[in-house]
């Protein structure tokens, strides 16, 4: 049996400012839900609690500001994502550094999200 991710969620505090974040730094596909949005990224999804978003009765406590933590494999080396950040302003937190991902040995940047969530770029690319 073969399990993969299918969604995440991620707390938004102004839609505005994430949905430009995350569609300009992240390339992810900004997708209307309800009252909110929700960011496609490949085969997996970025759901959001955020405002006028009621995530019960199924999270009984929401995803609070900078509570999340994920990692983007980057197609390229990881200076092409550290000079992506520069940018768009963004800046690297740490990194790049050797650290072990779903595909093995990698380089990855750190960086933070419009509410304070830890970001990775991850690169596999030698």
């Amino acid at each position: 049996m073969r399990i993969d991710l299918d969604h995440c969620v991620i707390h938004v505090s102004n839609w505005e400012r994430s949905n430009a974040f995350y569609q300009t730094i992240l390339g992810a596909e900004i997708i209307p839900r309800g009252n909110g949005f929700a960011y496609r990224l490949g085969n997996a999804q970025l759901n959001c609690h955020g405002p006028n978003v009621n995530p019960a009765p199924v999270a009984h406590i929401p995803v609070q500001p900078g509570n999340s933590d994920l990692c983007f494999i980057w197609p390229d080396k990881i200076e092409s994502a550290i000079e992506h950040l520069k940018q768009h302003g963004v800046a690297v937190e740490v990194g790049p550094v050797a650290r072990f991902g779903s595909k093995g040995h990698g380089t990855s940047v750190y960086f933070r999200d419009p509410d304070g969530s830890l970001l990775e770029f991850i690169s596999y690319s030698v």
